[in-house]
């Protein structure tokens, strides 16, 4: 017997996001230093009104870095650092020494500053490390949070019934699991308790049946913690990374509340079906501003672009009945 339920599409079926029609907004041709690619990058909206980006960047070894790129608007006229803005360290954290990767950015008003969760890359595998700013010059480590291998780590910008609040995604040592998202604890950012799934592949052929992983950090709301993450779908022809969204309860985020049974961003475009890796959209930012979502992504993890979408459209979809079922806490 099936533990889950098969609903049907709702009425509003298709993409919830609106790509900008000046996509991509941002590729290598517009980086001031020689790289191969920039895609999957962190977003804030700063207290001048600019919109700072925190890209990957991917240099011609194969190796990553991380460069602040800043746009008085978030979709034109960008003002890149003239040189990487975080560099992987290995001589002193050897978790970095194959780079660092798709970093997250969240404002904790208790610590007065932005927490950058980013993957650190090592011989051992990746794993979830921390960097704390005040204003994306410099920078104070703090090393890992989870050990490898680990990815897709993203905080909430506020304690939850007195611990800081992690999700990520282990990788799975059974055959028969596909990995998930996972939530860990911790009173102090340094020490964490033992993981507990939140939200599971879904199984058959389902378009993020392979692994998810959570995108930016989740936004707050009335109705609960609003995840938009990633999933994954394997086919002939390779993978097909997609966007999906679920809520999730404002005081133990641990229990879901909703999880929309279809993706509400895909590759259709060009520039998200052809690049390095073909038929990606891989979101690590946002910007709210009033009732518009401004979500960033990587495309085809090549270049970045920017697709809009309504935050009230958004949870009417997930609070009008589709519920798959699956999402039970």
């Amino acid at each position: 017997m099936r533990d889950y339920e098969v609903l049907p599409m709702p009425q509003q079926v298709g993409e919830l996001f609106r790509r900008y029609e000046g996509n991509p907004i941002l590729t290598a041709d517009d980086w001031p230093y020689p790289c191969n690619s920039v895609f999957n990058p962190a977003a804030v909206r700063l207290d001048t009104g600019e919109t700072l980006l925190l890209v990957r960047v991917e240099d011609h070894r194969g190796v990553s870095h991380l460069t602040v790129a800043r746009s008085p608007n978030g979709l034109t006229d960008w003002t890149i650092d003239p040189e990487p803005t975080l560099v992987p360290d290995p001589a002193h954290w050897p978790e970095e020494s194959w780079g660092i990767e798709d970093p997250r950015i969240v404002w904790l008003e208790e610590m007065g500053c932005y927490a950058v969760t980013y993957t650190a890359f090592s011989e051992e595998g990746p794993a979830i490390a921390l960097a704390l700013t005040e204003d994306f010059r410099t920078f104070e480590r703090r090393g890992l949070l989870m050990p490898p291998e680990d990815k897709n780590g993203v905080l909430f910008p506020r304690k939850i019934g007195g611990y800081w609040v992690l999700l990520h995604r282990t990788s799975s040592t059974r055959r028969e699991t596909h990995p998930a998202i996972w939530l860990s604890r911790s009173p102090d950012l340094r020490h964490w308790s033992g993981p507990r799934v939140v939200l599971r592949p879904r199984p058959g052929v389902w378009w993020d049946h392979v692994r998810i992983g959570a995108g930016p950090p989740p936004i707050e709301t009335p109705e609960g913690w609003l995840l938009i993450y990633h999933g994954v779908r394997t086919t002939v022809a390779g993978d097909i990374y997609r966007v999906g969204m679920a809520l999730l309860d404002l005081e133990n985020p641990a229990r879901v509340i909703r999880r929309a049974p279809g993706w509400i961003l895909g590759p259709r475009a060009p520039y998200e079906r052809i690049g390095d890796v073909p038929n990606v959209v891989f979101p690590c930012g946002y910007v709210l501003d009033g009732d518009t979502l401004r979500l960033y992504y990587g495309a085809a993890d090549t270049c970045v672009a920017v697709a809009e979408a309504r935050l009230s459209e958004l949870l009417d979809w997930l609070l009008n009945g589709h519920y798959d079922g699956q999402a039970r806490g």
